[in-house]
C-alpha cells in the first residue's frame, strides 16, 4: 500500500519550483490540490487538437470534444460508484452543486416551517444557501452541535430530524479534519422522512468513496481538490430526483425545444448544464480520475493515514501548539489545524511562507466550527499523496523559526 512519493512528486511540475529561494513545501491541498502533468497535458491537448463546442457540431473535432466530455463524466461516475453517468451533473464547484440543490430541489419542495438540519462543522457553502432559503421561504434551520472532542453531538439526533426535510452534512470537516460516518446519518434521516445532501469535497480526493454505500440523495464535490482543474465540480443525485427537479438555469443546451410559448427541458443531466460547459476542465477532471485511479485510492488513504500519525506526533512535541481536531489519525484526514500560543495565525503563515512553506490561515470558511472551540482562526497544514514526512519536519522546524521571530 506504500506510495513511491518521489516518483509522484516528479509528476507535479509546480513542486519543483522555489519560493523565496527555497524548495516549495506545499501544505494547502485542502484548499486546492496541485495538478499532475497528465491533467495539464490532457487539457492542453484539447485546446491544441480538438477545441470545439460539444453536443452541437457534426464535424470531426466537435465529435471528438463531445466524446471526451462525456467520457470524463463516465469516469467520474465510476470513481464514486454512481449507478449511471447521467446522474453526474457538471457544475463549477461543490458550492454551485449545493446551490443547485437549494435553488432547484429545495425551492420546489420546501415550504415555510419545513426543517433543514445542518451541523456546526459545515463549510460556508453548505450554510449560506440555507440561510438564504430561510430568509426567502421561512424554512427552519436546525443545528447538530459539536462535542468537546471534535465530533458531531448526535445525542439529540432523533429530535433534530423529527419532521425534517433535509439533512445537509459534510463527509469530512475541512477545518477539524473529522471524518463523519455518513451511512448511519443517512439511515436516520431517511427513517425520519428527510433527504440527505453530503458535502464530499474533502472525502472524494482522499478516500475510496462509494456513494451508493452512503445511501445519500445528493453528493457534491470539486475537481480542484482531487488533482483536477478549477472551474468544474460535480453534483451526483438520484436519477428520479433529478428528473423531477426544475432546471437551475435557462439557456442553450438545457432544452430540447423552444417556442414563443415556452420550452421543453432537455433530459438529465443536460437539463442542468445551460450554455457552453467547461469542456477543457471536464477533460482535465477525467484525466485526474485516471491519475488517482492508477495510483490507487486505498494506497493514497494509507499514505495519508501514516502522514497524519506522523504530523500529530510531531506537532504534539512543539511547545505552545494546540491541535484543533481529533487527537488520533483514526478519526481524521490528513489535515491539521493548530494555533501557536501568543502568535496570530496570519503571522505564522507569513513566516512559514518566507521559508517556502505554504499553509492556510484563517477560519477556512467554517467559522461556526472555530468559534465553537474559542479561537478566531487557525493555521492549517493539509497533506496529499505528494507530501512526505520530511515536509512535516520542515513544518516543525518552521514553527521553531516562527517562535524565534515573535519571541
Amino acid at each position: 500500500m506504500s506510495l513511491d512519493v518521489a516518483r509522484i512528486k516528479a509528476d507535479f511540475p509546480i513542486l519543483k519550483r522555489q519560493v523565496h529561494g527555497k524548495r516549495l513545501v506545499y501544505l494547502d491541498s485542502a484548499a486546492t490540490s496541485q495538478k499532475p502533468l497528465l491533467v495539464l497535458d490532457a487539457m492542453d491537448r484539447y485546446y491544441r487538437e480538438y477545441n470545439a463546442n460539444v453536443h452541437r457540431g457534426v464535424y470531426t473535432i466537435a465529435e471528438e470534444a463531445t466524446a471526451a466530455f462525456e467520457a470524463a463524466r463516465a469516469k467520474v461516475a465510476g470513481f464514486v460508484n454512481a449507478n449511471h453517468a447521467h446522474e453526474i451533473i457538471y457544475v463549477r464547484n461543490a458550492t454551485e452543486a449545493i446551490n443547485l440543490v437549494a435553488y432547484s430541489w429545495a425551492r420546489a419542495n420546501l415550504r415555510e416551517g419545513d426543517p433543514i438540519v445542518l451541523t456546526h462543522m459545515e463549510h460556508h457553502a453548505n450554510v449560506v444557501p440555507w440561510h438564504i432559503l430561510a430568509e426567502e421561504r421561512g424554512v427552519e434551520l436546525r443545528w447538530i452541535p459539536l462535542t468537546a472532542d471534535y465530533q458531531l453531538d448526535l445525542s439529540h439526533l432523533d429530535e433534530l430530524l423529527d419532521g425534517a426535510k433535509l439533512l445537509a452534512v459534510s463527509a469530512m470537516s475541512n477545518v477539524l479534519g473529522t471524518i463523519n460516518d455518513i451511512r448511519p446519518l443517512a439511515d436516520a434521516a431517511h427513517a425520519a422522512g428527510a433527504h440527505v445532501l453530503v458535502d464530499a469535497c474533502q472525502a472524494v480526493p482522499h478516500l475510496p468513496v462509494d456513494i451508493r454505500a452512503w445511501d445519500a440523495d445528493f453528493v457534491a464535490f470539486s475537481a480542484h481538490k482531487m488533482c483536477g482543474p478549477t472551474g468544474i465540480g460535480a453534483l451526483w443525485a438520484r436519477r428520479e430526483l433529478l428528473e423531477a427537479m426544475p432546471p437551475f438555469m435557462g439557456g442553450g443546451e438545457m432544452i430540447t425545444q423552444v417556442t414563443v410559448d415556452g420550452f421543453t427541458p432537455n433530459e438529465v443531466p443536460w437539463k442542468f448544464e445551460a450554455g457552453t460547459p467547461p469542456i477543457a476542465e471536464a477533460v482535465g477532471l477525467g484525466a485526474a480520475v485516471d491519475y488517482l485511479t492508477a495510483v490507487g485510492m486505498p494506497a493514497i488513504a494509507a499514505h495519508e493515514h501514516a502522514l497524519t500519525e506522523y504530523v500529530l506526533a510531531a506537532l504534539a512535541e512543539v511547545p505552545g501548539v494546540r491541535i484543533i481536531g481529533p487527537p488520533t489519525a483514526r478519526d481524521r484526514v490528513a489535515e491539521v489545524s493548530f494555533s501557536v500560543e501568543g502568535i496570530h495565525p496570519h503571522d505564522v503563515g507569513q513566516v512559514l511562507d518566507e521559508l517556502g512553506i505554504a499553509v492556510r490561515v484563517g477560519h477556512h470558511c467554517a467559522r461556526p466550527a472555530v468559534v465553537r472551540y474559542g479561537i478566531p482562526a487557525t493555521t492549517r497544514a493539509s497533506f496529499y499523496l505528494y507530501n512526505t514526512t520530511a515536509e512535516v519536519d520542515a513544518l516543525v522546524a518552521g514553527l521553531a523559526q516562527v517562535k524565534k521571530v515573535f519571541r
